[in-house]
């Protein structure tokens, strides 16, 4: 099957060639708003600011616009909303603020001062109350509740609902009556359907694909089940992958990352998804087997990241590699994963190592982290960056990212690194390489960027200073021993959707974000078009599996053909009115190159 193309053209047959094999492993409940007085109260207010007859009121100064009292930036952190500045004057003078008012004949005199007070439903908020219902949520949910309401704009649509019923305890259908489906609320629908024709703008690659790959159906008869963040960006990948003949099932790879409207707006469509925003350990394990063990259907591919699913598939359904033709894998942790099994003999189909593709750590690794890192910060936290003390644990492409965009804002940046090369890559790029031990009381702010675990203990939480912000970049959440927090010494608070205090018995606490799981896809969002590089990759990915004839891959971990990465970066270039250099005859002879490429040895490093 081919891809036709405009220059450079490429025709995926011509991918087949020998590749190298990869060989480097390289997650407050809202305050009550402030409850009006009583019905005795208000009209004695009233009363008493009620004029003589006859009497005008004579404004002291132009009108003031009063905002949404309830929308989260008119809130105080006690949980009462927000006063205007007119009424903090008055409360500073002791009373309400004078009016003059003007009689009949002229006089002028001044109205009652009357003190209005603003009643709370609880005056002390007990953040650390632990649920009632705990239901199937798990351990780590009882103490930290799922994300269902925030402050953040980034936040799901759905976020701010009251309604707490499990989607496992719900009776849904589409419009067309199916209810092979599990989201939060399929009446969203409408909402995410926007959403994903906004990143459909920002995607011009895989709507390139749809249009001149859609003909031949690359993948007509392909049966994929997905394992990813559940975004408007992989909504757009996955009805790609159905506009070009596969049959999708899917779930989410995080508990947080899920937007429930564009669930279910792919609910909607047809698709299978198994996800909602807040998932407990439970559900998420239950929603992969929804994806996975369905009578009458059998995947034959596997779209993966963090190797999840595939875990999952080789712990309870063995038999299903036998028609699998190959796995497609995103992240670290994943590829990892992969390779351990490779190298103990038990991975059983090949398998496309994605992350270390040019066109993913290069692009996604680095410059997505890059914006999405302050991003994150800001909406959970507020903070100025400038000035602050900043610690990153590891300086691959995720740590370059945050480490470039700290450095930006002002931030005083320290790295850890355990690799010789990546360690002298920081010291030339102007950050102190330290280990952890040595800035770990000082520092306002660490973040985890490693795929390792353990990279952040309980020693080093203990040693903390007060108000230090914890949080993590990588997929994992084994980098931040969050599960070392979960003693009856501490105690948790929930102050917004994805952060929290935990508090010291001597009244020292950290801020820890999204319960130590994947900051930017938890708490904010990350740049589309930058998605739009990695879902094209896997998309190739796929197509190139799944059409290999049987012999070419063998049960191994394959890194994508350079032909492959430079046809992604071409499709994407067409956006800044890219125009690039053509090599003559001479020179690409003088080069020993194809005039189309790949221009560059497997082996070369961007």
């Amino acid at each position: 099957m081919s891809v036709q193309v405009a220059a450079p053209a490429v025709e995926l047959k011509e991918l087949s060639g020998p590749m190298e094999k990869g060989c480097e492993a390289t997650t407050v409940p809202h305050p009550s708003p402030g409850v009006p007085c009583s019905g005795t109260e208000r009209e004695a207010v009233t009363a008493a600011e009620r004029p003589p007859p006859g009497a005008v009121k004579v404004p002291q100064a132009s009108a003031m616009k009063r905002s949404d009292p309830h929308h989260p930036q008119h809130r105080h952190r006690d949980g009462g909303v927000g006063v205007g500045a007119a009424a903090a004057a008055a409360a500073a003078d002791g009373g309400a603020a004078a009016e003059a008012l003007v009689s009949p004949d002229g006089t002028v005199s001044e109205a009652p001062r009357t003190v209005k007070k603003i009643q709370f439903a609880d005056q002390k908020q007990e953040f650390n109350k632990r649920p009632t219902k705990i239901g199937r949520r798990s351990l780590s949910r009882s103490i930290s509740q799922s994300s269902t309401d925030s402050y953040s704009s980034a936040a799901s649509y759905t976020d701010s609902s009251d309604d707490e019923t499990s989607p496992r305890d719900k009776q849904q259908k589409n419009s067309k009556g199916s209810s092979d489906f599990c989201v939060k609320n399929i009446k969203q629908a409408e909402f995410g359907r926007r959403e994903i024709e906004i990143a459909e703008q920002e995607m011009p690659a895989l709507m390139a694909l749809r249009k001149r790959a859609q003909g031949e159906k690359p993948l007509a008869g392909a049966k994929i089940v997905g394992c990813t963040h559940i975004t408007a960006q992989t909504a757009v990948l996955m009805e790609t992958l159905g506009a070009l003949g596969a049959q999708c099932r899917w779930a989410a790879c995080n508990i947080y990352s899920t937007l429930n409207e564009v669930a279910a707006a792919l609910a909607e469509s047809g698709f299978p998804v198994f996800a909602w925003k807040g998932e407990s350990e439970d559900d998420f394990w239950w929603c992969i087997d929804r994806c996975v063990n369905v009578e009458g259907w059998q995947p034959n591919m596997i779209l993966d990241d963090g190797g999840d699913l595939t875990h999952w598939i080789y712990k309870k359904y063995p038999n299903m590699f036998k028609k699998i033709k190959g796995i497609v894998e995103e992240s670290v942790t994943g590829v990892h994963r992969l390779y351990q099994l490779s190298k103990a003999g038990k991975l059983c189909v090949p398998a496309m190592n994605v992350n270390d593709s040019v066109t993913k750590q290069k692009f996604d690794n680095l410059y997505c982290c890059r914006e999405s890192i302050l991003d994150g910060l800001k909406r959970t936290t507020d903070m100025m960056f400038g000035g602050k003390q900043v610690v990153v644990c590891g300086y691959g492409e995720v740590g370059k990212g945050c480490c470039a965009a700290l450095k930006a804002m002002g931030s005083i940046v320290y790295v850890t690194e355990i690799d010789p090369i990546c360690a002298l890559q920081a010291c030339m790029d102007g950050f102190r390489l330290v280990k952890l031990n040595e800035v770990i009381r000082q520092v306002d702010i660490v973040i985890t960027c490693t795929g390792n675990k353990n990279v952040v203990t309980r020693e080093h939480l203990d040693r903390m200073k007060n108000s230090c912000i914890v949080c993590n970049m990588g997929h994992s959440n084994t980098e931040i021993d969050v599960a070392s927090l979960r003693t009856p010494e501490l105690t948790w608070e929930r102050v917004r959707s994805q952060v929290d205090h935990v508090i010291w018995p001597d009244g020292k606490r950290i801020v820890l974000l999204a319960e130590g799981r994947l900051l930017n896809l938890s708490c904010s969002t990350v740049p589309t078009f930058v998605l739009s590089i990695t879902a094209t990759t896997q998309a190739l990915a796929l197509i190139e599996l799944y059409n290999a004839p049987e012999g070419r891959y063998k049960q191994d971990v394959y890194l994508l053909p350079k032909k492959m990465d430079e046809y992604v970066a071409s499709l994407h270039l067409p956006t800044f009115d890219a125009h690039l250099t053509e090599l003559t005859d001479e020179q690409a002879k003088y080069l020993g190159l194809n005039k189309n490429g790949p221009f560059k040895p497997n082996y070369y490093r961007y």
